[in-house]
């Protein structure tokens, strides 16, 4: 989730709607420009018993945060305490309950990307064996309950920890317990972002499969293949879902800000603290009406900040969002932005994709979307067939936009490598979460604590 600073900094309130689709067009870059941005969470576990760290404890979350700024990260304060770091690969953030998260610089192809995970990656572990701490790559924490885990010193945690039982059943396990792998993307024009969007919801189910890793919950299995998934669908409706209205005729910025404006508000930031506008409209701030922040109007970071309280399955910004995997090791981080940037930057890749997928009904798709958490690969298509049966010629597709991409490391290999553990899932049939629950029920014996050797970084 975005992570503010400390600023008494507050830009020029809003005049004019037009400014909000003007947000949007403002991302437009030429191809040439494109970058790729990976996100990516996990758990952290103390390797004496693996318990979830608190905050403040020794050698807990703000030591860890403390002990990366030797690698050159900057501290970000919020209240006083370092609840993020930035850098030149990005920022480095908490999650509610301290989940750990990269937020990538954008990079021009993924063999940076590949590069800035690995350089994270070394330096947390070098951090963590100092500090007794390890890392999981799990889509949902695979044994703690809610209870067991701390929470974070983040403002709109504490808002959004009080909203969410309101609106949904597992809002707080989405916050508390999950972990995903997201990609950001640039679009072209209004056009591009459209359709763009479009081939990235149908086709989302069939990253959240291939990147299915979260069956265990409180340390059983629970009927789930991503169970992170099925939370989304549980968490709160008015900001979740696969957007019928992106595949409407004439969809573009405007409707899109016109879905934002009517995703109920979480808060307002100003002088370093968060204001609680959970349920509110912003509708109502841009008359100067807003209940808990009266006599004033939003500014575009207003905006901004609003944008980042939606979590439909695809998000725009002033890029677009990818958000259908579960968290994973390091050959999945990696994975997840192959897919998207072979599907999603190369025009005739991107062709393909649509064709693939633009004839399936808004029934078909919102029935795909709700199958994937329990059966991945083994969803029902829309008109007919399974996932399976058209994952490997999607990966086909996005090979051959990674092949034309022609971004060469220097080895001379292109990026089309990066795709190699999903075409072992396609090969197997067997999604990440399907091998752990055969070795849960083999060898393991029924004993989860050894996903934590199985699963760590």
């Amino acid at each position: 989730m975005s992570t503010k600073t400390e600023s008494n900094k507050v830009s020029a309130p809003i005049e004019d709607r037009a400014q909000l689709i003007e947000y949007f067009a403002k991302g437009e870059k030429p191809k040439d420009r494109w970058r790729i941005g990976t996100e990516h969470e996990k758990f952290v576990f103390a390797t004496r018993d693996f318990h979830a760290p608190a905050y403040d404890e020794q050698g807990g979350i703000r030591d860890l945060l403390g002990e990366l700024t030797q690698f050159g990260w900057k501290p970000v304060l919020e209240g006083g305490n370092v609840i993020a770091l930035s850098g030149p690969d990005g920022t480095v953030s908490l999650e509610p309950a301290g989940q750990l998260e990269l937020s990538g610089a954008p990079l021009e192809n993924l063999h940076e990307t590949c590069g800035e995970t690995g350089r994270h990656l070394e330096q947390v572990k070098q951090v963590g064996d100092k500090l007794g701490l390890n890392f999981l790559g799990l889509g949902m924490w695979p044994d703690k309950t809610r209870a067991e885990l701390p929470i974070m010193p983040k403002g709109r945690y504490g808002i959004m920890l009080r909203h969410m039982p309101r609106v949904g059943n597992l809002g707080l396990d989405m916050m508390l317990r999950t972990c995903t792998i997201q990609v950001n993307l640039d679009y072209a024009s209004e056009a591009d972002m459209a359709q763009k969007f479009r081939v990235g919801l149908a086709l989302q189910p069939l990253a959240t499969a291939l990147f299915a890793n979260s069956p265990f919950t409180e340390g059983r299995p629970n009927g789930y293949l991503s169970y992170r998934s099925h939370i989304w669908s549980d968490t709160d409706p008015a900001r979740t879902g696969m957007l019928p209205f992106v595949f409407e005729e004439g969809f573009g910025y405007e409707r899109y800000a016109e879905y934002a404006l009517d995703v109920p508000m979480y808060f307002v930031y100003r002088d370093g603290k968060y204001i609680d506008a959970a349920g509110q409209s912003f509708r109502d701030f841009l008359k100067g009406e807003l209940p808990a922040y009266p006599g004033h109007k939003p500014t575009m970071d207003d905006w901004a900040d609003h944008l980042s309280t939606a979590f439909p399955e695809v998000r725009l910004k002033t890029f677009l969002e990818m958000r259908g995997a579960d968290g994973g090791r390091w050959g999945r981080i990696c994975a997840l932005p192959a897919l998207w940037v072979g599907l999603l930057y190369d025009q005739g890749a991107l062709d393909a994709a649509w064709d693939l997928v633009k004839g399936w009904s808004m029934e078909g798709r919102e029935a795909l979307r709700s199958s994937v958490p329990k059966l991945a690969l083994d969803a029902p298509l829309p008109g007919g067939g399974k996932l399976k049966d058209i994952a490997g010629e999607v990966l086909d597709i996005a090979a051959a936009g990674l092949n034309a991409r022609a971004q060469l490391n220097a080895s001379g290999d292109n990026e089309s490598g990066f795709l190699d553990p999903l075409r072992e899932v396609v090969r197997t049939g067997k999604v990440p979460a399907q091998v752990l629950l055969d070795r849960f029920n083999g060898d393991w014996q029924g004993d989860i604590r050894r996903v934590y050797e199985e699963a760590r970084f």
